[in-house]
């Protein structure tokens, strides 16, 4: 007598390379989802200054052609209250009669214009900055 057996279930070599399949999958996932988190607030922040630049310019052609000696003195201009940065990073601003250059950390590295938060004007620097078009 001849009985096959029938196999139920699956085999423990089966079910860990399903467990590493699943585990790799997921890792590559976390990363690609941290690597989007992270564009999407260097360009938040890069919005926010193109909206303070726009302000600080709206107030410059209100005024008389000066730029606000503090820039939260422009901060009427703004559709919404001065930013805040998205992450844990802060925004450096420097505001003067007849200049003013706005900058923020960013988290990609080489993601700005500058290498600085004062406007030092290098590609690919860590900080993205914005500055007086007059």
């Amino acid at each position: 007598m001849n009985k096959k057996l029938k196999a139920h279930g699956f085999t423990l070599l089966e079910l860990l390379v399903v467990i590493g399949i699943i585990a790799i999958l997921i890792s590559i996932a976390t990363v690609s989802y941290n690597s989007a988190q992270i564009r999407t607030r260097d360009s938040r922040r890069r919005a926010d200054l193109s909206a303070m630049r726009d302000a600080l310019e709206q107030y410059y052609a209100a005024n008389t052609f000066v730029y606000p000696v503090t820039c939260a003195n422009a901060s009427t201009y703004l559709k919404s209250p001065w930013p805040i940065d998205p992450g844990s990073y802060t925004y450096t601003q420097s505001c003067a009669a007849a200049s003013y250059c706005l900058c923020a950390q960013m988290e990609t590295g080489g993601g700005g214009n500058s290498s600085d938060n004062i406007c030092t004007w290098t590609s690919g620097g860590g900080y993205y900055c914005v500055a007086n078009q007059q």
